[in-house]
């Protein structure tokens, strides 16, 4: 059984009936829950940081885009200390260090939490919408409440100088 997730939408489960499969799927639950909650708790995990993972019976796949290379290493640790987890993929891309880079995520950030209706979401420990910047391009990742904040979040984004193109990539809660 394959599933991916991204840390902020809620997975889909397949569960199979009979005793043996049905305790496979109960632990592959039980490791993507796991996964899910060390990869949110890591220290340097932030808005301009994207993890998502994928669980394949005892191998966790790990996905995204990070800023530090620390927290690729970190992310993997952490998922290989995970009970039933035996494999660690690790397929998290380091984005380049850039000045340019720098500036746009700070911009965008600006245009996006600053805006009326969608600055609710920075209240939150790790912010819902996730800024990815490498070369001038922008990735809006993540899950807002609905489609006018996806809308909005994307027309902010595209509004900020230097930014060459955006990829809302939001989803919208159910």
């Amino acid at each position: 059984m394959r599933i991916r997730t991204a840390l902020f939408v809620l997975p889909v489960f397949v569960f199979l009936s009979g005793s043996a499969p049905a305790q496979s799927a109960r632990s592959q639950e039980r490791i993507q829950k796991e996964v899910r909650h060390e990869l949110v708790m890591l220290p340097y995990y932030g808005v301009f940081d994207n993890l998502a993972y994928q669980v394949d019976g005892s191998t966790v796949t790990l996905l995204g885009e990070v800023t530090r290379p620390t927290l690729k290493s970190d992310a993997e640790n952490v998922v290989k200390r995970i009970e039933g987890v035996e494999k660690v993929v690790n397929k998290i891309e380091v984005l380049p260090p850039s000045s340019m880079d720098d500036r746009i995520r700070l911009a965008v950030y600006r245009a996006v939490y600053g805006q009326t209706g969608l600055d609710r979401y920075a209240l939150q420990a790790v912010p819902p919408i996730h800024i990815i910047v490498k070369n001038g391009n922008v990735a809006l990742e993540g899950v807002v409440a609905s489609d006018g904040d996806k809308n909005l979040a994307g027309i902010r984004a595209n509004g900020v100088s230097g930014v060459f193109k955006v990829t809302n990539n939001l989803r919208v809660e159910k």
